[in-house]
């Protein structure tokens, strides 16, 4: 929801990140100072290499770690529980709805037969509150955003491959960027305290659903948004791999998942992802989509909200799904924000791999009834796969809590902190 301009960068980066940076804009500068191009990027290789070998450590424990998370998502009986679970919801939903119509049916009867005004008006009235009671049954409403419509039963009959994480857990993330205390709470407090929040966050949603495993996640935003066009008009900054090697061994020191977030700006999505793939081979890496901050021609990050349509998302899930298969890597996850029907455009063409999971997350801010009345708009009424929804620490008013978002049909199975 935020972007990270450069003078709100320049007054929150922490003093690594300062040093960091400055050494990569260094190498940049000296290809327009006189400075050797080959020399420029040989120092880039460089510190490409020094940033992955630094997290060469502890990989292998890493991702043995994910691996024992992931088998309690992915097992073919978790999916099975959850599957069964949705069915017999299904099926009383519709023994519901007959019994309602049902009830519905005699009481318009009575009314049609008996002439005595106070009895008809009696049996309108109840079969006016039947028809209400109807509308907004739990189980009838569950089976109108998760089983109707030919996109979500395709999404729900599709069988997960081994080490999926949906529909057995459900993941737990924290937004954001360690150079910024503005854009979310991965960057706003100290690591430290940071991720120890996160552990309490997660503990919480595990209590109120001890139905599924809770995986932690950071979702660092590696591709961000920018105010000003760039030396190559892209109105974009990539983060460089110093700061994603940083974020990736705090996930990986723990066994959780990091989610690469891309505001591609002015460029396109399948360019910023690109050099990300390094990354993305990593088994406990996952991808993010911001459509917010794609731009039109002409139009600047933050004055207008962007859009992108099916065909941008299909290229990004062709592109993980051939990593998956050539890397023989679990399935990964596809988060794509939402809080307004142009931000994603033709949702119904966006294609089904099994080797990634798409998730739309309801992206809005504000107080319960908004967030509860874009994510039926936006969301339930516009499926595509899987269903996420954000909380806001300052922008929620006031903060809902795991059980109220439980509540919500379908039953989001991505949650994000910003």
């Amino acid at each position: 929801m935020t972007s990270l301009h450069t003078s709100r960068r320049r007054g929150n980066a922490r003093p690594a990140a300062v040093a960091a940076l400055a050494a990569l804009v260094a190498a940049v500068l000296s290809l327009g100072c006189g400075g050797s191009r080959a020399d420029a990027e040989s120092t880039a290789a460089a510190a490409r290499r020094a940033a992955f070998a630094r997290t060469a450590a502890h990989r292998d424990s890493a991702s043995d770690a994910v691996a024992r998370h992931v088998s309690l998502c992915g097992s073919a009986a978790a999916a099975r529980l959850v599957l069964a679970a949705a069915a017999r919801v299904d099926s009383q939903a519709r023994a519901d709805s007959v019994a309602h119509a049902d009830s519905v049916a005699l009481l318009d009867s009575i009314a049609r037969r008996d002439t005595a005004p106070r009895t008809r008006a009696l049996a309108l009235r109840r079969a006016a509150r039947a028809r209400r009671a109807a509308a907004t049954s739990p189980a009838i409403r569950l089976a109108r955003a998760a089983w109707v419509g030919p996109v979500a039963r395709r999404a729900l009959e599709q069988a997960p491959l081994p080490g999926s994480l949906f529909p057995g857990c459900r993941v737990v993330a924290y937004y954001g960027n360690p150079l910024s205390r503005r854009m979310g709470i991965l960057g706003e407090i100290q690591p430290d305290s940071m991720m120890a929040r996160l552990d309490r966050e997660a503990d919480r949603w595990a209590a109120a659903d001890s139905a599924r495993h809770v995986l932690p996640a950071l979702e660092l935003i590696a591709v961000v948004a920018q105010a000003s066009p760039g030396r190559d008009g892209m109105y974009r900054m990539r983060m460089p791999d110093t700061l994603i090697a940083r974020v990736a061994s705090w996930a990986e020191r723990r066994g959780w998942l990091l989610i690469l977030d891309v505001q591609v700006g002015r460029s396109s999505v399948v360019k910023e992802v690109a050099p990300l793939l390094p990354w993305l081979k990593k088994p406990y890496v996952h991808l993010a989509l911001d459509p917010e901050f794609a731009m039109q021609e002409g139009k600047i990050p933050g004055r207008v909200i962007g859009t992108l349509d099916a065909r941008a998302v299909n290229a990004v899930v062709d592109t993980l799904a051939a990593l998956v298969s050539a890397d023989s890597l679990p399935p990964k996850m596809l988060i794509v924000h939402r809080f307004t029907r142009p931000m994603v455009t033709n949702h119904e063409r966006i294609h089904l791999d099994p080797r990634v999971q798409v998730v739309m997350d309801m992206d809005g801010f504000g107080a319960p009834q908004l967030k509860r009345s874009s994510y039926r708009h936006y969301i339930e009424d516009r499926p595509v796969q899987f269903t996420g929804f954000k909380l806001f620490y300052k922008n929620d008013r006031p903060l809902l809590t795991p059980e109220q978002v439980l509540r919500l049909m379908p039953v989001p199975l991505f949650i994000m902190y910003q």
